[in-house]
């Protein structure tokens, strides 16, 4: 008798099933006022997810993922069963504060098997799924420089080791954030491990770690950030959490393979320490005018460009915060949602809900205010278009060199040259600089060389600073405060380009580069080196620095047009 192998065909049938199911839970959480969730594209917080028992949560068809404090978010597949309804009850009689999400069978069913890994981490005092906040933050006390945190991480090798793999991640960990550190790096290579800091964004080595714990250690970080541990040749991504006094810390945890073993960058985001105020930004005088008179229109689109690690998230939230009022409806499209914002619907890009599936169903959700996290293709890039152009204020990011590539960026990307006057309000282009240590601070006399460079680039400046010559600049000596680098904390330097009618008209004609540099000129709108010049001479930052972050020994001379001056109009209006 023949055989006929069903596999194939059943396996196809449960995907088709499991498509259909996500397809209408998606329609259905609309209707609930709820937001669907992806489980696999987040990261389960174990504390969260023991709140309620593996049998509780299974037979309500529910799984809590997200906790802080007394506040818990769960996804149901069915809001209005009654099993559910009786686990939600439960839960707020003894305080909890609860936010309901929507999700599916299967996604649930991800979130279950996450109970498994907790029963694995009993024997050990703080397992693979745990981070003590208590020792991080006795730690964090103890670590005044990189010397420090070296120091600790020496003095526990002779640990037993499922105790030294706990204590070196959380030691490593507490350093990172009394340093202020952004990033964790850790390299491996092939006579050992490279840990290091990104501080005030330069990286700076702390220790080589030894092979022997390398593999427990990325096994942990993997556990914690929800990536899958046999997949080795492979790049993911995950996040996690932790709590730390009053701070919620979120890491967001990025894995990819390497001749000597995986290397694995952590971004540690602090909502504490974000400057998410208009103020913070660091806009000099003119560009903060204009930025308020955009943030004012009810629709366009304002694009901030820059290459990564420039500020332009924060730029987009500072943006968010200043539009936002009871009266408007604000949506995001990130990826991933890097800082939650109180009272701003924010999702997450996957696999099925990419930027442009994501923006074309926002649209359908009756918005004021969208924010894309980057415009990436064709698709994403005429839709952003199209909603500016429909009553819609659209906020996103570009990857360009400057403010003034970004149309050129645009059309490369299949946006209609002659559709951008209508739709683009500003393009702002940013990088960040350090900031001078205000503790080991120092003045001295610009050399030639340095006084050379600052009176070429105020030669474009549309409105130069008064200053006497020869200049006196600013410089970081070193000290504790700022672990002898001379340098606490970044700022933003900027320039932009406005849309009126003489850029329009360029665009359309020849957009390239120091074309539309030539037609927006007259904006009086400084360059990025003109703005970094004019914080050097402030004292904010150097001109080593300016110059390692923008490319101040090829600038184009611009003619700085002449303003006219309320005596020059005066006389104006009296001739015939």
């Amino acid at each position: 008798m023949v055989q006929f192998d069903t596999t194939y065909n059943a396996e196809r049938l449960d995907e088709i099933r499991r498509a259909e199911e996500e397809s209408l839970l998606r329609q259905l959480a609309t209707q609930y006022g709820l937001q669907y969730i992806d489980m696999p594209g987040i990261t389960i917080n174990p504390e969260a997810l023991t709140t309620i028992p593996e049998a509780e949560a299974r037979a309500a068809n529910v799984a809590a993922f997200e906790r802080v404090r007394k506040k818990i978010g769960i996804a149901m597949r069915n809001p209005n069963r009654p099993q559910t309804k009786a686990l939600l009850r439960r839960l707020e009689d003894k305080g909890f504060t609860i936010t309901r999400y929507l999700t599916s069978t299967a996604n649930l069913e991800h979130a279950w098997r996450r109970y498994e890994d907790q029963k694995h981490t009993e024997a050990v005092k703080r397992g693979v799924l745990d981070i003590d906040p208590d020792h991080i933050t006795e730690l964090m006390r103890s670590f005044k420089d990189i010397v420090a945190v070296r120091d600790h991480l020496l003095n526990i090798r002779t640990m037993n080791s499922a105790r030294r793999v706990s204590e070196t991640l959380e030691t490593i960990f507490a350093g990172a954030l009394a340093l202020s550190a952004s990033d964790v790096h850790i390299e491996p290579e092939e006579a050992g491990i490279r840990l290091r800091y990104r501080l005030d964004g330069v990286l700076h080595d702390v220790i080589d770690l030894e092979r022997s714990i390398y593999t427990r250690l990325i096994s942990r970080l993997k556990l914690l950030a929800s990536m899958i541990l046999n997949i080795v040749d492979e790049a993911q991504d995950g996040r996690f959490s932790f709590t730390v006094g009053e701070q919620t810390i979120e890491v967001r945890a990025s894995a990819i393979p390497g001749a000597a073993g995986e290397s694995l960058v952590m971004r540690l985001l602090d909502p504490s320490v974000a400057s998410f105020k208009l103020a913070n930004l660091g806009l000099n005088q003119t560009l903060q005018a204009v930025i308020d008179a955009e943030l004012a229109r009810p629709n366009g689109m304002i694009v901030t460009t820059g290459p990564t690690g420039s500020g332009k998230t924060t730029a987009l939230y500072a943006f968010l915060q200043e539009v936002h009022t009871s009266d408007r409806k604000i949506i995001t499209i990130e990826d991933p949602v890097e800082y939650k914002l109180a009272e701003i619907v924010q999702t997450q890009v996957s696999d099925e809900y990419t930027f442009a599936t994501g923006l074309r169903a926002v649209l359908r959700q009756d918005p004021d205010v969208i924010m894309v996290g980057e415009i990436r293709d064709r698709e994403v890039a005429e839709t952003a278009v199209h909603a500016a152009q429909t009553g819609h204020l659209v906020f996103s990011t570009l990857h360009t060199n400057n403010a003034y590539a970004a149309f050129t960026r645009l059309i490369d990307l299949g946006v209609d040259p002659r559709s951008m006057g209508s739709a683009v309000n500003i393009i702002l282009g940013q990088r960040l600089v350090r900031n001078i240590c205000t503790h080991c601070s120092e003045t001295y006399t610009a050399t030639p060389e340095e006084t050379q460079v600052i009176d070429r680039i105020l030669a474009t400046h549309p409105a130069p600073p008064a200053v006497q010559t020869p200049y006196t600049l600013y410089r970081g000596t070193g000290c504790n405060h700022c672990n002898e680098t001379g340098f606490s904390g970044r700022i933003g330097i900027f320039e932009a380009v406005r849309m009126d009618p003489a850029v329009e008209e360029i665009i359309i004609r020849d957009p390239r580069e120091h074309m539309v540099a030539e037609a927006a000129a007259p904006q009086g709108i400084p360059s990025m080196a003109a703005d970094g010049v004019e914080k050097v001479l402030q004292g904010v930052t150097t001109l080593a620095e300016l110059e390692r972050v923008v490319d101040t020994s090829n600038q184009r001379q611009q003619t700085v047009p002449a303003v006219e001056t309320e005596e020059d109009i005066d006389i104006t209006n009296h001739i015939v």
